[in-house]
């Protein structure tokens, strides 16, 4: 078995849209960021790149990359549990904490669950997402931002069965 950790965070822009574990929020205010800046599948992917040892999302995806501007972080998720089955791991479980002061993160939690779970070809039961709050503290609390951390467990199999 392997284990990841990821992380991520982008400060709100207005004039974006939200988009969040691959699911767009309806908020006043997006996340800048070269692509769509969802905080959620960035700290997803990280995970899984740590997992593997194959570095984070920067080295495979760079900013400095025009290709990936804009870019949906639903299609570079694909990309990069792609490299995972092709490795023989699925899933064993991922557990996403998101922390944010505004929107309420928990009514778009069971549609991020289901997306996550679509993209990385398991079991929704295999996906929990939770969120905090900072308590006013840091650029958190301050609302000038949101941030996310991930763990995942990937578990090798056998014959291509990915559920």
């Amino acid at each position: 078995m392997r284990i990841g950790l990821g992380f991520d965070v982008h400060r709100f822009a207005p004039g974006r849209r939200l988009v969040l574990g691959g699911v767009e929020i309806p908020s006043d205010t997006g996340l800048e960021g070269h692509s769509d800046a969802d905080v959620v599948l960035h700290a997803v992917m990280d995970a899984l790149l740590g997992a593997l040892a194959l570095g984070d999302i920067g080295q495979h995806f760079p900013n400095s990359d025009p290709a990936w501007a804009g870019a949906d972080s639903a299609r570079l998720l694909r990309t990069v549990w792609g490299w995972v089955r092709d490795r023989g791991y699925r899933l064993g479980n991922l557990d996403v904490v998101i922390l944010a002061e505004r929107p309420k993160i928990l009514p778009h939690a069971p549609a991020m669950r289901a997306r996550i779970a679509e993209l990385c070809e398991c079991d929704v039961d295999r996906v929990s997402i939770k969120a905090t709050t900072m308590e006013k503290m840091g650029f958190v609390g301050r609302e000038e931002g949101m941030a996310a951390q991930v763990v995942v467990l990937l578990e090798p199999y056998e014959g291509g069965v990915t559920r």
